[in-house]
């Protein structure tokens, strides 16, 4: 059966426990959203200003050590709508996270020399494998999510090395967009390619559209505003997991 993942967009770190709370009853897994302002337009916790709202001074350096401070059981995942990601993998790498998901579209055109510390063997234009493999020794998950644009065929160099394969059905960086039926085709498209990969589909996914996903083959739909801006998510976290 699929997995609902909710995903929490938060401006810093007090809203990321907050929404944890609201849904962590319902859900084995929440993904993070990281945004920096520069890969996608809009920024949030830890790359925001991190500030204290009610006087508006700062309280310290946003950072993903935040993350210790975090008591839950659930599993995270990291969804990193970041411009050059390898740059910040190792944090991500050393934190509670136990996936990190990178876009293809912020890697394409690193090349291998880019990606120091890391070392690797693969050809000019494919550090991902590399990236997996430094994943995999701290133990943790790798994905990479396309854009709606992104045809599947780019995953022919590395697809065996990663865990999981997200497909964004909205332009990723902001919440509440419409779901693109287009993400359909590639879904059904890429589980026939390869039957045994884990595919998330991430962007719009509400009641309406939810079991037409899971039915072409996603086993896990990420869904966002359509269950926090419901006046009881983890109500509407709950009718979703009933839909499917």
């Amino acid at each position: 059966m699929s997995e609902i993942i909710p995903a929490i967009i938060a401006k810093d770190f007090n809203e990321l426990k907050e929404k944890i709370k609201l849904v962590e009853r319902r859900a084995k897994t929440v993904q993070l959203d990281v945004m920096d302002g520069i890969f996608v337009s809009d920024k949030t916790w830890p790359l925001d200003s991190f500030l204290d709202h009610g006087s508006g001074l700062a309280q310290g350096k946003p950072s993903v050590n935040d993350l210790e401070k975090l008591e839950t059981n659930l599993f995270l995942e990291a969804h990193l709508m970041v411009d050059n990601p390898h740059r910040v993998l190792n944090e991500w790498l050393n934190s509670k996270v136990g996936r990190v998901i990178l876009h293809w579209e912020a890697i394409e055109k690193i090349h291998n020399h880019e990606i120091l510390p890391y070392k690797t063997q693969v050809g000019a234009g494919f550090p991902i494998s590399n990236l997996a493999q430094e994943a995999h020794r701290n133990n943790k998950e790798f994905g990479v999510a396309l854009n709606l644009e992104t045809p599947i065929t780019v995953l022919n160099n590395f697809i065996s090395e990663i865990d999981m394969v997200l497909l964004m059905s909205v332009k990723p960086g902001q919440g509440g967009q419409k779901f693109e039926e287009s993400v359909i085709p590639k879904i059904i498209l890429l589980r026939q390619k390869y039957p045994d990969v884990k595919i998330g589909v991430d962007g719009g996914v509400n009641k309406e559209n939810i079991l037409k996903l899971a039915e072409a083959g996603a086993g896990f739909l990420v869904v966002g505003s359509a269950i926090f801006a419901d006046d009881d998510p983890a109500k509407a976290l709950e009718d979703f997991k009933k839909i499917i």
